[in-house]
């Protein structure tokens, strides 16, 4: 059904109170005009500022009362014929008893015609007994088409406003923007469509990182979600190939929707590994490889000391990403924010988020891919790594010696040095057992070296610095190796 049949619905069937949250007053004044094409009814809107007024006739009446909420309610209790009364932002005039007996009365139908009384605002609050009696319209956020239409008209309006010069608009991205679109009303997809125009005069490629992150600043109000907006590309990662190779294999029906029947989209992977391994690169990796935004979930500020205040912040940020799709939600370390299934410490907290972490990845729809890091997997809850949870369980181990080759390339490509000067082979046999992060350490460590004693960094500093380095694999050799034990049955490697 449409809004609109929606609405006709609850009005013939006589409903004394309707609650519509909304900030685009507009469309819900439009709304109830189309109503009357089916179902007659007297119109009235009321506001603070204009008072009481007939909509439904030719042009608009004045006001006719003044604009007390009082005295309001008085003249739809002794109209003599039934109407729907448009209250804006009435809500708060219901703290007084007076007020609040009056509408209770209203709706009631005691001396008065059966009249519909429908309250406007962008939150719309009432006393418990009111909200018994009300029946909350939710109005549906406009779909593609709509949104096709709308990007048009603002296209339209700016080749009329530059003299009818034409923007450039590439169809492609036009497809993209309204797919990014989806999830925002109508009055903040304008907004940003008209952003993306204006900039430039033309809308391309280059709108997209722009559209997500206006979408994401507009969407998350509370602050869960933090907006990554350096992702990474395959080709700063070194190693990965399998993990590579599974992003791009899905990666036009992820982004493109593209799937033939009886084909999932993928709904996302579990990255295990030592520390200090990429596992937080490759999280940006895949978002770049998906061409999508990347949102990090922060489970630190979701726990909260009332209770259920904890399991309602964790359901608004999920419901954020999902207004995000398409994007990749990641959790870092996600073996801190949810507890193993007989952790009780906490009253039952890390148990209610688990379950409903492990629903929502069950059951979503929306176009958002999760990626989660770990490090400790015996702090895993087994209900997390069954099959079907995860797409995947990929396992980041220590890079081979190939691998550490390409690490130290990238690391002094990054910081614009030589690197024919610098022999490759050598360094990675040197840095046997060594993580990605300690490489790069070592070769800042260098770099130090080498500006105290003002003197160029070569071969030699770097081979000294990695002798007097012990990484991680030696310092905590038995946890590193018991779990590249334990993955080398149970995971997929990365690479």
């Amino acid at each position: 059904m449409s809004d609109l049949q929606d609405l006709v619905a609850l009005i013939r069937a006589d409903t004394p109170l309707i609650v519509v949250e909304t900030s685009d007053e507009m469309r819900v004044v439009q709304l109830f005009r189309q109503s009357l094409t089916r179902i007659w009814r007297a119109l009235y809107r009321w506001s603070i500022t204009e008072g009481l007024r007939r909509i439904d006739l030719d042009g608009e009446d004045p006001a006719q009362l003044p604009a007390d909420a009082g005295t309001t309610l008085g003249a739809i209790r002794g109209a003599d014929q039934r109407g729907v009364y448009l209250l804006l932002d009435f809500h708060p005039y219901l703290g007084y008893a007076g007020t609040q007996r009056q509408l209770r009365e209203i709706l009631q139908r005691r001396d008065c015609l059966a009249h519909t009384v429908v309250m406007v605002g962008h939150k719309v609050e009432l006393p418990p007994e009111l909200e018994a009696k009300a029946t909350r319209l939710r109005l549906r956020l406009p779909d593609a088409n709509q949104l096709l239409k709308l990007v048009r008209e603002e296209i339209a309006a700016w080749q009329r406003e530059n003299d009818g010069r034409r923007l450039e608009a590439d169809e492609a991205v036009v497809r993209r923007i309204v797919r990014n679109l989806q999830g925002l009303d109508a009055i903040d997809a304008r907004r940003i469509v008209r952003h993306l125009i204006h900039s430039d005069g033309a809308l391309g490629p280059d709108d997209l990182p722009e559209l997500a992150r206006l979408k994401f600043e507009l969407l998350n109000r509370s602050g869960h979600l933090h907006y990554e907006y350096d992702t990474a590309r395959f080709a700063d990662v070194a190693g990965a190939r399998r993990l590579k190779r599974w992003i791009e294999q899905r990666r036009r029906v992820f982004v493109d929707g593209d799937a033939p029947p009886g084909l999932d989209p993928p709904r996302g992977i579990l990255l295990l590994g030592v520390q200090g391994c990429g596992k937080s690169l490759l999280a940006k990796a895949v978002a770049g490889g998906f061409g999508v935004p990347l949102v990090r979930l922060d489970f630190g500020t979701l726990y909260a000391k009332y209770h259920g205040e904890t399991e309602a912040n964790l359901r608004q940020a999920l419901a954020q990403a999902e207004q995000l799709a398409p994007c990749v939600l990641w959790i870092d370390e996600i073996e801190k924010g949810l507890a193993a299934s007989g952790a009780d410490g906490d009253g039952g907290v890390s148990r209610r988020v688990l379950g409903y972490m492990l629903t929502w990845m069950a059951e979503r729809r929306s176009q958002v891919f999760l990626v989660a890091t770990a490090n400790q997997v015996q702090e895993l809850p087994a209900e997390l790594l069954r099959k079907g949870r995860f797409d995947e369980i990929f396992f980041v181990d220590l890079p081979d010696a190939d691998t550490r080759a390409h690490v130290f390339e990238l690391h002094l490509r990054r910081r614009e040095l030589p690197v024919d000067r610098f022999d490759l082979p050598a360094l990675a046999a040197a840095s046997q057992g060594f993580s990605g992060a300690e490489i790069e350490q070592a070769i800042v460590a260098a770099l130090y070296a080498a500006h105290a004693e003002d003197r160029a960094i070569d071969n030699a500093l770097l081979l000294e610095e990695l002798a007097q380095t012990r990484p991680l694999s030696v310092l905590m050799r038995e946890q590193v190796q018991a779990l590249r034990d334990w993955a080398g049955t149970r995971t997929v490697p990365a690479d």
